[in-house]
């Protein structure tokens, strides 16, 4: 089975073949926030995590500090169900969540979307892991991830994937989350983290697995 890295490529070398001149695009704009160093301010290791309590799909509030009273923590912030890579990742993180439980640990994935509608009720049975909505993004800026998404891919979304983001975030139309990784100690304090503002590429699930297990 391909890793998550591998099938990002492969996802990425379909783009580039099937849309060349909108890929080219995204480049540049991802090139351009890298040189404005989005995503710099993301909470570092040995930071402390903010606190924050979040409705999942049902409506029930799920907090942090609940959580870690248990054990450690991994958060993960990704745009939506609706994007092909976000889905890439959370399926991959799903196939190693027995080994992250194994652990000791929970994983929180966090998305802008309406809390109904940030997986289909056969998705979320599927998941075992929290989905949890951040609808104006608040937690998102907290972790130093939230990124105000250039005209360029919004007017994708708008009209190539007629997507309506503030429909789907209710009310947030322009503000997504960097897809980030924190893996947060029973302590609060981050112990790692993966912040890239490059949508397309995520952490892999086994760099995860291999920093729990040295906690």
């Amino acid at each position: 089975m391909k890793n998550l890295r591998e099938q990002t490529d492969a996802k990425i070398a379909a783009g580039r073949k099937a849309k060349p001149e909108f890929m080219k695009g995204v480049d540049e704009v991802i090139e351009k926030a890298k040189s404005f160093e989005e995503g710099a301010n993301a909470l570092k290791v040995g930071e402390k995590a903010p606190n924050f309590a979040l409705p999942n799909p049902k409506g029930e509030t799920v907090s942090l500090a609940t959580l870690l009273s248990k054990g450690p923590v991994v958060v993960t912030f990704y745009r939506g169900s609706w994007c092909p890579y976000c889905n890439l990742q959370l399926r991959a993180l799903q196939a190693k969540l027995p080994k992250i439980n194994e652990l000791g640990a929970n994983l929180i994935a966090i998305s802008p979307e309406v809390p109904d509608g940030s997986l289909t009720e056969n998705e979320i049975n599927a998941m075992d892991f929290i989905v949890l909505s951040d609808q104006d993004a608040k937690v998102a800026s907290q972790y130093g991830v939230a990124w105000e998404v250039p005209e360029f891919l919004i007017e994708h979304m708008r009209i190539d994937r007629k997507l309506d983001l503030q429909k789907i975030n209710n009310g947030n139309a322009n503000i997504l989350p960097i897809p980030g990784t924190f893996i947060l100690g029973q302590d609060g304090i981050v112990k790692w983290n993966y912040v890239n503002v490059d949508y397309r590429t995520r952490s892999e699930p086994d760099e995860i697995i291999s920093v729990l297990k040295s906690l």
